[in-house]
């Protein structure tokens, strides 16, 4: 097995590191940001005077994104619910508010498709992967966005090779924190949560870990120009050099 240490932190006993993709292995702040306001704009063309308040719900304020907020974190299902909850304030019925917000969600998409060309990998979290696909630990990928661009991405980028199972967030089901989500990939991947560390940009990814009864979280800033630190992780860190890998067979015992 393998302890991961950083800092004064340790987590021993350690077989499967399972990444959080946008904000730890994609870049996407500046996808999100062109996202959320074509959307913001489109439903606004429709329903006059929703733009503002929804950019402000999404996280978007003065063309800054936070990277805590619903755009970033939250799963597709989850954006579209809010979106058209603004929009039946303005007394439009509820199946009608969730289709306009849908249609312009997919015409978003459309004129930024595809999604993985426009996330590239941020070279921090690609160099960590393969600092643990090197110490023959077993890694996976757990978004919040959906499995058809989870595999994409990797796809794109031929990430593969190193990721041995990866899980997206289907429309209708569950999303992050729930602790479920973490546990299935573990059942994929063979291996307890105890002795699974995940790597995240948020406090989902951390809370999940958390109630998976993992063996740690670790937050990292590099995705997001303005993030310094990660709610509800065990330790937050800037860059992957702040990680040692320790092979724990080859830890020798104290000197008499």
């Amino acid at each position: 097995m393998i302890d991961l240490c950083c800092a004064q932190v340790c987590f021993a006993d350690i077989e499967a590191v399972v990444f959080d993709k946008d904000g730890t292995l994609a870049s996407v702040e500046p996808y999100l940001r062109q996202l959320g306001q074509m959307r913001s704009r489109l439903i606004d063309a429709q329903v006059p005077g929703v733009r503002e308040p929804l950019l402000l719900a999404l996280g978007l304020e003065n063309d800054r994104l936070n990277p805590q907020g619903l755009l970033a974190v939250g799963s597709r299902q989850e954006n579209a619910i809010a979106a058209a909850a603004y929009v039946a304030e303005t007394g439009r019925d509820w199946i009608e508010s969730l289709d306009l917000v849908l249609s312009a969600f997919v015409q978003a998409d459309q004129a930024l498709s595809p999604k993985a060309q426009h996330t590239p990998p941020i070279p921090d979290g690609i160099a960590l992967l393969q600092a643990l696909h090197q110490a023959s630990l077993k890694i996976g990928v757990l978004s919040a966005d959906t499995p058809d661009q989870v595999q994409a991405f990797l796809d794109t980028h031929q990430l593969l090779a190193w990721v041995h199972a990866h899980q997206g967030v289907a429309e209708g089901t569950l999303s992050k924190p729930n602790p479920i989500l973490l546990r299935s990939l573990c059942q994929t991947l063979n291996v307890a949560p105890a002795h699974t560390l995940m790597i995240g940009d948020s406090a989902a990814d951390g809370q999940m870990a958390e109630a998976a009864r993992a063996a740690g979280a670790i937050g990292v800033t590099w995705g997001w120009p303005d993030l310094t630190t990660v709610p509800a992780t065990t330790i937050c860190i800037q860059n992957w050099q702040q990680i040692q890998v320790v092979d724990a067979h080859l830890k020798k015992d104290p000197q008499p």
